[in-house]
């Protein structure tokens, strides 16, 4: 897995780089540009965190976490891939909800609870050897050859989790 996390989208252009730095909830803005916005689950299961997540959580390699992916459509249309990991112990109280969230937004269902704080997004430009580029494209039928993504760790006062958006091509026609 190739590339280091950065604070800015250094070289992703002025159109992607709205969506990269918008600060409120994707979904939101996502809806405000669509008539017919959906959430379309992929997969919500225990497994490995990608090795470049494992930091960032406190996992150790081998250890599982609810690992949940999410495309985020208007109509027909994906346009971001979105990946979520929580550690088991963040399961905890109100965040058991995070593995039963099916079709529903994380964001809008989850978190702009109060309390609830944002840490600085990172971002990244990531290309065929990161493994949420291959998850990313399986459903695009001439890949380009990177995609931009950004991340967020989610917390509050005791439990987090780790949002990453993968912004796909067809995300520009929403202006």
């Amino acid at each position: 897995m190739k590339g280091k996390w950065h604070r800015k989208p250094a070289g992703a252009g002025s159109e992607l780089g709205k969506w990269l730095l918008s600060r409120g909830s994707l979904t939101s803005l996502i809806r405000s540009r669509c008539d017919d916005f959906s959430v379309r689950e992929v997969s919500s299961r225990y497994d490995q965190a990608n090795r470049d997540e494992l930091v960032r959580l406190g996992l150790r390699r081998g250890e599982s976490a609810l690992v949940r992916e999410v495309y985020l459509c208007c109509g027909e249309s994906r346009v971001v891939f979105a990946h979520s990991v929580a550690t088991r112990s963040s399961l905890l109280g109100s965040w058991r909800a995070l593995s039963r969230l099916g079709g529903n937004s994380l964001g809008s269902t989850f978190l702009s609870k109060p309390g609830i704080v944002r840490e600085e997004m990172e971002f990244l430009a990531i290309s065929k050897g990161h493994p949420l580029y291959r998850k990313s494209c399986r459903i695009l039928r001439r890949p380009p050859q990177k995609l931009w993504a950004r991340r967020s760790l989610f917390r509050d006062a005791r439990r987090s989790i780790l949002v990453t958006e993968v912004f796909l091509p067809l995300i520009l026609e929403l202006e």
